[in-house]
């Protein structure tokens, strides 16, 4: 072994073992590579299915015809944006009452999917309203709150690219956790006040069409696989980077 090998290899263990464990036990290799591999395949059958029950298998819609089918995409969309949001709203509060890294990286990674997915709510949303409004955007309620809610965690991303600091990373939790308090506010507000979005019935008499409800499910279903995924390979990005930076840090020191 040369002199510059066992240098680096002597810098490398002086960094502590507590950055060299992963988050969680489900974050190392061994455990999360066959978990990843097994989410991607089941995502993948779970998103044709339900793209063929979408296409042929629910019911043409009276009224708006096949332009409604892109709510077996708008919805299950809409529905893990908030998931992920909750995500953040809750590892937010962690990290800020334990100081754990682990809980700022869990919170980063949902924030940046929950963009990915509220995007797809912002993108579908006018190609339905275009069919069944006439128009591609109206101040709708529904519509210009998650139009808040989206600007808010981009913000919060922007926040996160420039947290190089603990006061910083604090910060940019709080405005995790406040921009959250905007979900419920879209959840309601065709309750609040007049909006043209209609209420979304599932298990009331006279709602949603059996085969409509199932491929919705399945949607919503091979949505949360996607998100699940993405979760978990983006935790482990997070944990080698900073776990890279510690490696470049240490060597330097």
């Amino acid at each position: 072994m040369s002199v510059t090998t066992y240098s680096l290899r002597l810098k490398e263990d002086a960094i502590q073992p507590a950055e060299q464990k992963p988050y969680w036990r489900i974050l190392d290799d061994r455990i999360a590579q066959p978990i990843l591999r097994v989410l991607a395949a089941t995502a993948l059958v779970t998103l044709a299915a339900a793209l063929w029950l979408a296409l042929f298998y629910a019911p043409r819609e009276a009224t708006m015809g096949d332009a409604q089918r892109i709510f077996y995409f708008h919805v299950p969309s809409a529905w893990i944006g908030f998931l992920a949001f909750f995500v953040v709203f809750v590892s937010s509060i962690l990290y800020l009452l334990k100081g754990e890294q682990r809980w700022d990286a869990l919170a980063l990674s949902s924030a940046e999917i929950g963009v990915v997915f509220t995007t797809l709510v912002l993108l579908t949303g006018p190609l339905w309203a275009k069919a069944a409004w006439g128009a591609y955007w109206t101040w709708d309620a529904r519509l210009t709150t998650t139009l808040i809610l989206w600007l808010i965690y981009v913000g919060y991303l922007r926040l996160r690219a420039v947290a190089d600091s603990r006061r910083m990373s604090r910060l940019a939790a709080v405005t995790g956790i406040v921009g959250f308090l905007n979900v419920p506010i879209i959840y309601l507000s065709v309750v609040w006040w007049r909006t043209m979005h209609p209420t979304l019935l599932i298990n009331e008499s006279g709602g949603l069409d059996p085969k409509m409800r199932m491929t919705l499910l399945v949607a919503l279903l091979s949505f949360s696989l996607v998100y699940a995924w993405f979760l978990l390979a983006r935790v482990r990005l997070e944990q080698k980077r900073e776990r890279l930076a510690a490696m470049r840090a240490a060597m330097e020191g």
